[in-house]
């Protein structure tokens, strides 16, 4: 089978996301947020899902793609017999009057690179997930199309009539086409997109410069870094999984999902990364979104609401084609429906840099109390409750290890929270509840395997119990930590350090593609017991499963090397961070220490 990877780029500017294909199509673009209707969706349908190419004559085209250096501005080459031609694609984002300007913008530049390229420019926007095409009319300068709510305009220097009906024109100047959702740009379109194209290129250059990193694989380290940015709904803080929605796990699966919500699971790991970045301003805005989440009313948190914090994401089947024809194509997500208790402990251990970091004023720190007492109830009330865990099991509800061990870490991280705060009886209740957190990760151990299973009553492995390496949980034992490591290996590591979540059964089969969050979490581990020699060797054998932008899937076939699963997937760019952080602090520590 011929090695899948995902022929794309993404572009943002923490407002919206759009993907920029090879051949120069952005076949993913929702407007005017991450999870709103798409506006070009031809990464799931070709025929509904619209179009904005610019094309050649000739249907034979070689062409690649770079990222200007440090920047998420995206360059794509195409080359037509002795023709070539560059187009640049990026979302405006700089300083502007003490504030980021971000607006719902894409401003795509076409230049002649050699000989004498004729181009020829089609965009059709759709609506209502595809259903229905927009009707373009011609202004004085620009295209607006109807049958949307809000103003969707494209202003070019480009012969509108040649745009209108798709026909061919000579590149004889640099072209400018500039997609506006709500208000259009009203300025000289040339100037006005070069002097914007500097400002953004000098945004993201100067953002990587304030990074904090260690000399580990520092190139593969910024990009995952600019990525995860992009992912970050600036106005409320919410960080998504992906941008996408129904990349299947594996061709044929039927697990096929939205990822564009914000999961609280993942809070623990991306502030961790951002924690370790240095990036105080995201950091500070993703903690906003904690906070300002409402829980239910007996208290519960959703295990993933909107990027705006709403609760209700009800999962709708679409009639669309799907991703190479992967059906269903899903809009929603069922899971936000779903008992997960794991994400109690890990909001506690996402406010601890409140307490531990002294960026933060004694007010931050102190609206935070009633929220921790919350939180530790809530683990109190669930702590013998069955959930679907983290891998968000939809017929399958059991105690899991992995759900009691952020039980254990959130308590612990409540404690000392309780003795900043000069709380005895967060404290006491916090103490408490790690050792019954203790009792029950304990009750998931195999004497014969010398190793923690993945839930109650289980004989099954699974990937996430690696966090009671990564996390601390066995303290200075490494004997302990290694014996559990080589049971989880002996079952579920597969070739070149891919990693699988588990290996049973569940709602739609047996999983077949390994989790590359999984393998990231592995090379931690390795690192943590010693073993840094083959974490090295594993991370630069994991990093070669990226597409040639250095962007990484979710799930990757351990028999083919594909990459499947939404894209890009922030959780694995974390992963990656996240492995070469610790990595790295370790290569860096000199040998007295």
């Amino acid at each position: 089978m011929k090695k899948h990877t995902y022929g794309s780029g993404v572009i943002g500017n923490c407002a919206y996301i759009a993907h920029v294909e090879l051949d120069t199509n952005i076949s993913w673009m929702c407007l005017p947020r991450f999870d709103s209707d798409f506006i070009f969706g031809g990464m799931l349908d070709r025929e509904k899902g619209g179009e904005f190419t610019i094309h050649p004559e000739s249907t034979e085209i070689k062409s690649s793609q770079v990222y200007l250096e440090n920047t998420n501005v995206l360059k794509t080459t195409v080359k037509s017999g002795e023709d070539t031609y560059s187009v640049t694609d990026f979302a405006p984002r700089f300083k502007n009057f003490d504030r980021y300007y971000k607006p719902l913008m894409l401003i795509r530049k076409i230049e002649a690179v050699s000989g004498s390229p004729k181009i020829k420019i089609i965009c059709k926007p759709r609506a209502d997930r595809g259903s229905r095409a927009l009707t373009a009319s011609m202004g004085s300068n620009h295209i607006s199309f109807a049958g949307i709510d809000q103003e969707l305009r494209l202003s070019t220097n480009a012969p509108l009539s040649y745009v209108m009906d798709g026909k061919a024109f000579l590149l004889t100047k640099p072209v400018y086409l500039v997609l506006t959702f709500g208000r259009p740009l009203e300025a000289p379109i040339e100037t006005t997109s070069d002097q914007f194209l500097q400002a953004t290129t000098s945004y993201w250059q100067e953002w990587v410069k304030s990074t904090s990193i260690y000399n580990f694989h520092q190139k593969l380290v910024l990009r995952s870094a600019l990525i995860l940015k992009i992912h970050q709904y600036e106005d409320t803080g919410a960080i998504i999984a992906a941008s996408t929605t129904s990349l299947p796990e594996s061709p044929g699966s039927t697990r096929n999902w939205d990822y564009r919500y914000c999961w609280i699971r993942d809070s623990y790991y991306t502030l961790t990364c951002f924690n370790s970045l240095g990036h105080f301003e995201e950091l500070e805005k993703y903690f906003e979104f904690i906070h300002n989440l409402k829980p239910g009313p007996d208290g519960r948190y959703q295990p993933l609401y909107s990027i705006t914090g709403g609760s209700l994401l009800t999962e709708e089947i679409s009639e669309l084609a799907g991703y190479l024809g992967n059906k269903p194509v899903r809009f929603g997500n069922q899971a936000y429906t779903h008992i997960q208790n794991d994400l109690y402990g890990q909001v506690l251990v996402s406010l601890l840099p409140i307490y531990s970091d002294q960026r933060f004023t004694e007010e931050e720190r102190s609206s935070s109390k009633p929220m921790v007492m919350n939180l530790l109830n809530k683990i109190e009330s669930t702590m013998n409750e069955k959930d679907a865990g983290l891998w968000e099991f939809r017929n399958l509800a059991q105690q899991h290890c992995y759900t009691f061990l952020f039980h254990w870490a959130g308590a612990c991280a409540a404690a000392k929270i309780g003795i900043r705060m000069k709380d005895d009886n967060m404290y006491q209740k916090a103490i408490v509840l790690r050792d019954m957190a203790v009792v029950k990760i304990e009750e998931c151990y195999l004497p014969d395997r010398k190793a923690y299973a993945q839930a109650l009553g289980s004989t099954y492995m699974d990937a996430s119990t690696l966090q009671l390496i990564t996390m601390g949980y066995f303290g200075d034992d490494l004997e302990r930590a290694n014996d559990h490591l080589k049971a989880l290996e002996d079952e579920l590591l597969a070739k070149d350090y891919l990693f699988y979540r588990y290996k049973h059964m569940d709602d739609f089969g047996v999983p077949e593609t390994t989790f590359l969050i999984c393998a990231f979490w592995y090379i931690e581990a390795l690192a943590c017991v010693g073993r840094l020699d083959e974490a090295v060797e594993g991370f630069e054998t994991l990093v070669k499963y990226c597409n040639h932008l250095q962007l990484f899937s979710e799930d990757v076939d351990q028999k083919t090397g594909s990459q499947w699963g939404n894209f890009p997937q922030a959780y694995s760019h974390v992963g990656l961070m996240n492995a070469a952080f610790r990595i790295g602090r370790k290569l860096d520590r000199p040998n007295f220490l």
